[in-house]
């Protein structure tokens, strides 16, 4: 999800180096523009929220249906961002 909202975020030169930073640019130059739908940034941040919890935190195991949520989340996400280039001429 990072590295094709970093090429999205690149088609307007926006760029950090940070995943927050990249969260909150896509909120405030896709999600609030209305290019894409709020639940998009909501799959986004759950996704940053439970990176942190696992990649950081104690370690847990994951359940059958989180892990499938996150991979349905993810698809759409990038299949978005992906049909949103093509139609921009970008891909």
């Amino acid at each position: 999800m990072f590295y094709a909202l970093l090429a999205l975020l690149a088609t307007k030169q926006l760029g950090t180096s940070r995943h927050s930073g990249a969260i909150s640019l896509f909120d405030r130059e896709f999600v609030k523009a209305g290019i894409f739908p709020a639940d998009l940034s909501k799959a986004l941040h759950l996704a940053f929220d439970r990176r942190q919890i696992h990649d950081y935190g104690e370690m847990t195991e994951v359940g059958a249906n989180t892990s499938d949520e996150a991979i349905v989340d993810a698809t759409k996400f990038v299949d978005t961002i992906r049909q949103y280039l093509t139609d921009q001429g970008m891909l």
